[in-house]
């Protein structure tokens, strides 16, 4: 395949969405994990209690979802399917030249987020997530990480330009 302005955009979105997540944790790793006086699940005020690091290894998907499942369906459910449909997702944005740079964005944040934590579960058999938002109980948040952020970046971005074309068709 040849490459394009339209698929180096794509590619590098990814590589920056996976590069940020990562170098994310590898700080984190060394600065929280790694510390004795910081144990699992403890709370580090960034913004008072607002915005705060905490360091959680997480055996599932989002929110822990799938880790009680036995290793078999976790394999399946947590590795070989998200691949493969983050493979079938670049596949298609490489190939439909009608999306629009925003949905391309979209789509190559919530591939490379995908594949960040997909990397982490091979390599870690887990994923480090460390970022808790508590806005006074207003609006609170699970422990996530960067990678969780492209992803949900991707579908809210996805969701505006689905509604962005409905009302102008």
């Amino acid at each position: 395949m040849k490459l394009t302005k339209r698929s180096i955009y794509i590619y590098l979105v990814i590589i920056l969405s996976i590069a940020a997540d990562q170098i994310s944790k590898i700080i984190v790793r060394a600065n929280i994990i790694g510390r004795t006086d910081v144990h699992p699940g403890e709370r580090i005020p960034l913004i008072g209690d607002y915005f705060i690091l905490m360091n959680v290894e997480n055996t599932g998907a989002f929110l822990g979802m799938g880790s009680d499942l036995n290793p078999t369906l976790r394999l399946i459910f947590l590795l070989i399917l998200p691949i493969l449909v983050l493979g079938f997702v670049l596949r298609h944005i490489l190939k439909d030249k009608t999306l629009d740079n925003w949905s391309l964005f979209a789509f190559a944040s919530i591939i490379g987020g995908g594949i960040a934590n997909v990397y982490d579960r091979i390599v870690y058999g887990s994923v480090t997530d460390f970022l808790y938002i508590d806005l006074g109980g207003i609006f609170r948040t699970g422990i996530f990480n960067l990678a969780d952020m492209s992803v949900t970046a991707g579908m809210i971005i996805l969701l505006f330009v689905s509604f962005k074309k409905k009302k102008t068709a």
